[in-house]
């Protein structure tokens, strides 16, 4: 894609995957552990299963991204390693190991700077807690100022507001100190990171749970929500914790997921300067909204749900059971008083913020896709940011197209997304087959490719909804409209070269078929 760094140059090479010619390309900055999992997935093998490659000769090809290439006509073949020999080389290698780490463990007194390092710690976590108490202690001053208030109204005659579940000085809930403050550490992000993160471009393949989990935080004391909210910096910290361990282990649906859609959101508030546009509470929907947006999602889609007739579908009769269930797990969260970032809100506001953030959740179930757009290009011309409706409408389609925005990003970011997203599919179509459900051609692996999976969802889903959107804020088109276009242009190409393969084999076939009845 235009937007691509030089830096990432992709490579190719070829695998014979069934009798059939498998492309498979990746970044040379890749490990060698992403590339045994993208070979995994390319030749139908389980992932984390340990393979060896082999030439047409039989020779070993190491699995780095140092490999040599190959052609369509000296294709490589991807083999499991059996039980057996895995555990002779286990064996070998934990003998090598051993006696290295005795060799490290003396020369480098190892054990003197366990020590060291474990008592620092402790020092760390120690000052920590301190932080957290004092942190405690000034939410506990300002409920006892307005318990003070609130008795002095009482008493003056005036009305008492009724209690409300959020308030927890009112029905004697207390926020103590946990004693599992938040662990992951607290990066200081260099000002090239900061300036990453405001931009479509920015490589979310790069971090940790744990950087990510500072990036968002980052976010949202850098747009003012923490000081716009009153929000306790450490119920931050718990919240966001919260928010990871409800995202499952799914091929695509996942906390990196959530990250990217959020980091997304991100960066087209600073790309059409929208903290100019909208107020801070807007923007402390729309980011809420994108980190909660595929909480507990089960690697499963609406149409499995609603054909299994599964729990979820029953439970919402069939409308947007994912996206309810979602907005469902997000608020189970922020019913706890260690996660809710939410908690010195005044009640009524927080009742429109959760319906604010509701409504954006449900918006991303594709199933209404349509009808939203729709909405948002009669608006678009004579759009007034002064009108509530309107704003409402600007929200959703800005929460869908971040969620489907890895397109927008460079190739050797955005194409990862599509393996990923391609294997969450082929679970589900396999486990459709099994069970007798109908399956979607889409999702079929035994009829996509990479290319037909993309190419008309760029055309007739993104294009459009992103070039909607530029009418509003033009100066989207640079950095995130023509890099789809680049994108549907790449997938074609493949689709052309993928067509002239298939083209070549059959004649290939039909050939030897001739000659086959000659003899």
């Amino acid at each position: 894609m235009g937007s691509g760094s030089s830096s990432y140059t992709s490579k190719t090479i070829y695998l014979d995957v069934d009798g059939k010619v498998q492309k498979v390309l990746f970044s040379r900055h890749c490990s060698p552990c992403d590339i045994k999992e993208l070979l995994c997935s390319s030749s139908n093998i389980p992932r984390n299963t340990a393979i060896m490659m082999v030439n047409p000769e039989g020779a070993f090809v190491s699995i780095d991204p140092t490999m040599p290439t190959n052609t369509p006509n000296s294709l490589y073949k991807v083999i499991p390693l059996s039980t057996g020999q895995l555990g002779e080389k286990e064996d070998m290698f934990q003998n090598v190991l051993s006696q290295v780490a005795e060799q490290f463990s003396r020369a480098f007194r190892i054990n003197e700077l366990k020590t060291e390092v474990t008592n620092r710690l402790a020092m760390l976590e120690k000052r920590v807690e301190l932080e957290g108490l004092k942190v405690v202690e000034i939410e506990k001053c300002k409920n006892d100022l307005k318990k003070l208030r609130d008795e002095m109204t009482s008493r003056a005659g005036g009305r008492v507001n009724c209690p409300c579940k959020y308030n927890f000085s009112d029905d004697g809930k207390k926020l103590t100190p946990r004693r599992d403050v938040p662990s992951y550490p607290k990066y200081t992000l260099s000002q090239e990171t900061i300036e990453a993160l405001k931009k479509p471009t920015f490589d979310v393949w790069h971090w940790e749970h744990n950087e990510m989990l500072s990036c968002l935080e980052y976010m949202y004391h850098d747009l003012g929500l923490v000081k716009e909210f009153n929000m306790n910096p450490i119920t931050l910290k718990r919240w966001l914790l919260g928010i990871q361990e409800n995202y499952r282990s799914n091929p695509f649906h996942n906390f990196r997921h959530c990250f990217c859609v959020s980091q997304m959101m991100y960066g087209m508030i600073h790309l059409c300067n929208l903290q100019e546009k909208l107020t801070l509470t807007d923007l402390g929907i729309l980011m809420t909204a994108a980190v909660c947006h595929d909480l507990d999602h089960p690697g499963y889609n609406n149409t499995y749900q609603i054909n299994a007739r599964t729990e979820l579908a029953v439970r919402y009769n069939d409308i947007s059971p994912l996206e309810n269930h979602h907005c469902a797990v997000a608020f189970q969260i922020l019913s706890l008083p260690e996660c809710n970032i939410f908690a010195n809100v005044d009640p009524e506001a927080f009742k429109q913020i959760r319906q604010a953030i509701i409504t954006l959740i449900l918006a991303t179930d594709m199933a209404r896709h349509g009808e939203i757009l729709d909405s948002f290009k009669h608006k678009v011309d004579n759009f007034d940011f002064t009108n509530e409706e309107h704003v409402t409408c600007l929200k959703m389609v800005l929460i869908k197209c971040c969620d489907i925005s890895n397109e927008v990003r460079p190739t050797e970011v955005a194409e990862p997304w599509v393996d990923c997203l391609l294997e969450e599919y082929f679970m589900q179509s396999d486990r459709e087959k099994s069970e007798g459900l109908p399956v979607a051609p889409f999702m079929d692996r035994d009829k996509v490719t990479k290319p037909t999976a993309q190419i008309g969802f760029i055309k007739f889903v993104l294009i459009p909804m992103f070039e909607s959107v530029m009418k509003l804020f033009p100066q989207i088109e640079e950095i995130m409209v023509q890099p789809l276009r680049d994108s549907r242009d790449h997938y074609e190409e493949l689709k052309q070269i993928d067509d002239a393969m298939t083209e070549a084999q059959k004649k290939k076939t039909e050939n030897m078929s001739l000659g086959g009845k000659k003899k």
